[in-house]
């Protein structure tokens, strides 16, 4: 069921409305209902990440070298 309302919308934005309906050959009220959805759309949630985000981008080193100095495994 549709409801009909009044509401007093600012010239500068009816103008902008108007040619936005002319460009895209629809009309004011499908572009205030689409704006409306958009606005007030149920946020959509994405799936779980399930694999790793980086695959084999090279080869492991040690997992606690003891000679080495930490700025050249940082910086090499």
């Amino acid at each position: 069921m549709a409801i009909r309302t009044t509401v007093d919308i600012p010239d500068a934005l009816l103008e902008r409305l108007r040619h936005k309906a002319e460009r895209s050959g629809t009309s004011i009220r499908s572009l205030i209902i689409r704006a409306l959805e958009l606005a007030y759309a149920d946020s959509v949630q994405g799936e779980y990440v399930t694999g790793p985000i980086v695959s084999n981008m090279g080869k492991l080193g040690e997992a606690f070298p003891e000679n080495e100095n930490p700025h050249e495994l940082v910086f090499s």
